[in-house]
C-alpha cells in the first residue's frame, strides 16, 4: 500500500466517522502513528543486513489466511469490487506461498512482484498526472516518482540479496501508515467540522442525535427495497449510452469511454437523486466535441478547458430526454440536511470541466457529504472506538480507498464512481459479513438438502409400504 492509498484511506476515515468523533481521539491516533514509523524504522533497520528478526513466517501464515479469507468472500462483492478483491487476495496468498517456501529463488521472485506494483503503479501515476494537469499533479508526480525508487529498490540486490522483502514492504506499510495516521490527528485537531460539510453545532447536534437514532445499530440483509426511502447514486455506463454497437475493450469501456462503430465516444454520465427532492446532474451547456482528435485536448484539468456547464432538473426530465441509467447504487444511511448545504453551495458554480469538475466528481463530492458521520451514526452509540474498528476491518474501506485514490490522480469517471458508490453503501449501510452470508448459504443450503433428504425417505417408506399391501 503507497501513500496515496493510505491518504485515501485517511480522508475516507475522516468522512465516514466524522471530526468529532475523531477529535475527542486525536492524541492517540497521533501516539499510534509515531510508533507505526517508529516500528517500520526498526524493522527496516533489521532487514538491512539481510539476518531478520522479524517473525517471518508467522506473519506469512497470517498473509495466507488473509489471502484465503479475502478469496472465500471475493465473490459476494459487485463488479470492480469483486476484482479488486481477487487481485488483493490472490496477491497476498501467492506472496505468503513464496515466503514459506523459502530459499533465494524465492526471496528473488516476491521482490520481482513487489517491485512491478510499485513501478507499474508509479508509472500510471505520473503518465496520468501530467496527461490530466489536475490541480496537484506536480505532487502526484513526485509521489509516483517515490513509487519508481521504491521499485527500484525492490528489484536491485543490495544489501542483502533480496532476503528482507517481506520486512520492508511491512515497513513501508507501517511508515506510510504512520504518517498518515499523523496527518490525520493533525487535522482533525484543527478543524471545527469536516470539509465536506460546514454546519452550526447546534444544528449539527440535532441532525447527528436525529440520525443516530434511526441507524443505531442496524446491520442490513441488503440494499433498500424499491419501497424504501434512499438515496440514489444513478450511472448510465459508457457501453450502455453508445449510439451504435460499442468496440469492447477491457477496462477502458469500464472505466474510460466506449467507442461505437462510427468513432464516437462515450464517456457516461452519472447523477444523484435524494427523496427530499435533491437532483444532482452536472452536463456541459454545450455538447463538447468528443472526437478522437479533440478528446485528448480536453482531457487536461486546465482553465481553458472549463465550459458553462448545465444543472439537470430532475431523473424524470433526464431520463425522458436521453435513457434510464443503466446502474443505481442506493443508501439508507445518509444526512439529508449535509446534503442540501452542500448542493445549495455547490451550485452556485455552473463551471464544466471534462477533468476535474464533471458529472462524476460532482457526484462523488455529494455523496461523501452525504454520508459523512455514517459509520459514527451506526456503530458509535456504545462509544469507544468500536466504529473506527468497524471499518478499518471492512475490505470495502481498502476498495474505496483504492477507487479514490485512483480518481484523484486521474480523473473521476462514471465507472469509478459506481465502484466507489458501491463501497461506500456497503460502509454507510453495514452487511453482515462475507463469512456471515457464507455461513447462512451453508447453513440454509443443509437445511434445504435435509428437507430434501426427508422428503425422499418419506417417499421410498411409502412406496414400500404400498408394493408391500400389493404383494399381500
Amino acid at each position: 500500500m503507497n501513500d496515496q492509498t493510505e491518504e485515501a484511506m485517511v480522508r475516507l476515515v475522516m468522512i465516514l466517522l466524522g471530526v468529532d468523533y475523531l477529535r475527542t481521539r486525536w492524541r492517540t491516533l497521533l501516539t499510534l502513528g509515531l510508533f507505526s514509523i517508529l516500528l517500520g524504522g526498526v524493522i527496516f533497520t533489521d532487514a538491512l543486513d539481510g539476518s531478520l528478526y522479524f517473525p517471518i513466517m508467522p506473519f506469512a501464515l497470517l498473509m495466507l489466511l488473509e489471502g484465503l479469507a479475502t478469496l472465500a468472500v471475493a465473490w459476494t462483492g459487485m463488479g470492480g469490487q469483486r476484482t479488486l478483491r481477487y487481485v488483493k487476495g490472490t496477491t497476498f496468498c501467492l506472496s505468503a506461498l513464496l515466503v514459506l517456501i523459502g530459499g533465494e529463488h524465492g526471496n528473488f521472485v516476491l521482490s520481482l512482484i513487489f517491485g512491478t506494483l510499485f513501478l507499474v503503479d508509479g508509472a500510471l501515476q505520473i503518465i496520468s498526472a501530467r496527461v490530466v494537469r489536475f490541480r496537484r499533479w506536480r505532487l502526484a508526480t513526485a509521489g509516483g516518482v517515490l513509487e519508481i525508487a521504491i521499485a527500484i529498490f525492490f528489484y536491485q540486490p543490495y544489501p542483502d540479496h533480496y532476503a528482507g522483502t517481506v520486512a520492508y514492504c511491512v515497513a513501508f506499510g507501517l511508515f506510510f501508515g504512520g504518517w498518515n495516521m499523523i496527518l490525520l490527528a493533525a487535522r482533525v485537531r484543527r478543524m471545527a467540522a469536516n470539509p465536506a460539510v460546514e454546519e452550526d453545532a447546534a444544528s449539527a447536534a440535532l441532525n447527528a442525535s436525529a440520525a443516530s437514532a434511526s441507524v443505531a445499530g442496524t446491520v442490513y440483509d441488503g440494499p433498500p427495497g424499491p419501497d424504501e426511502a434512499a438515496l440514489t447514486v444513478h450511472v448510465w455506463t459508457p457501453v450502455g449510452t453508445a449510439k451504435t454497437q460499442a468496440k469492447r475493450q477491457l477496462i477502458v469501456d469500464r472505466y474510460i469511454a466506449a467507442i461505437d462503430r462510427n468513432g464516437t465516444i462515450s464517456t457516461g454520465h452519472a447523477a444523484l437523486e435524494s427523496p427530499e427532492g435533491v437532483y444532482i446532474s452536472l452536463y456541459p451547456a454545450v455538447e463538447i466535441d468528443r472526437s478522437p482528435n479533440e478528446f485528448s485536448r480536453t482531457l487536461r484539468a486546465t482553465r481553458e478547458n472549463d465550459v458553462p456547464g448545465l444543472f439537470q432538473p430532475d431523473y424524470a426530465t433526464e431520463s425522458k430526454a436521453w435513457c434510464p441509467s443503466t446502474q443505481q447504487v442506493r443508501i439508507r444511511n445518509y444526512d439529508p440536511g449535509r446534503l442540501a448545504r452542500f448542493w445549495n453551495e455547490y451550485r452556485r458554480d455552473e463551471t464544466y470541466n471534462l477533468t476535474y469538475r464533471n458529472c462524476s466528481s460532482t457526484v462523488a463530492r455529494a455523496l461523501e457529504a452525504a454520508i459523512e458521520g455514517a459509520s459514527a451514526r451506526v456503530w458509535g452509540t456504545g462509544g469507544g472506538w468500536r466504529p473506527l474498528v468497524r471499518i478499518m476491518t471492512t475490505p470495502e474501506l481498502w476498495v474505496a480507498a483504492q477507487v479514490r485514490k485512483r480518481a484523484a490522480t486521474m480523473a473521476w469517471t462514471p465507472g469509478l464512481t459506481l465502484d466507489y458508490a458501491r463501497a461506500l453503501s456497503m460502509l454507510a449501510d453495514p452487511r453482515p459479513s462475507g463469512w456471515v452470508k457464507m455461513a447462512r448459504i451453508a447453513l440454509a443450503t443443509m437445511y434445504r438438502s435435509r428437507q430434501r433428504w426427508r422428503a425422499e425417505e418419506h417417499a421410498a417408506a411409502q412406496a414400500r409400504e404400498t408394493a408391500s399391501a400389493t404383494m399381500d
